[in-house]
């Protein structure tokens, strides 16, 4: 990949990789990248168009020798530090999608918080968040 990445692209890898990395990336986990990149602040400025193709570059990383270290530090340093909270908010909301988070989601989640060098505090409320929004009544 000789591109430069944006940090749009780096946040789908991110959301990309949430949803791979127990090797199945499920409707429910789709729909929601879908649904995040529609109405997210982060993504106003997005070109829809070029979804398919960051993840495709994002997927292909993976793929590589040590795919996941080098995702993990793409991510790090293509997005600036305000963001990466937001990183794992949306990592967070993948993993949550389809109202299961299994061990290998909880350790990216803590790969990447500790990648991103995020606090406990904030990881725990961002993963409190995410647990009362999917409760079901």
């Amino acid at each position: 990949m000789n591109k430069p990445l944006s940090a749009h692209d780096a946040l789908i890898y991110v959301m990309v990789m949430a949803s791979a990395v127990d090797s199945t990336m499920n409707d429910r986990e789709l729909e929601r990248i879908g649904q995040l990149i529609g109405f997210l602040p982060v993504f106003r400025d997005f070109d829809d168009d070029k979804l398919i193709a960051v993840a495709r570059d994002c997927a292909s990383l993976l793929a590589g020798p040590e795919g996941l270290d080098v995702v993990l530090e793409t991510v790090r340093d293509t997005l600036p530090a305000k963001l990466y909270d937001t990183a794992y908010a949306l990592a967070v909301e993948v993993a949550s999608a389809d109202l299961s988070v299994k061990a290998e989601e909880l350790r990216l989640l803590s790969l990447l918080r500790d990648r991103l060098g995020l606090d406990k505090l904030t990881c725990a409320a961002i993963e409190r968040s995410a647990i009362a929004r999917f409760r079901k009544g």
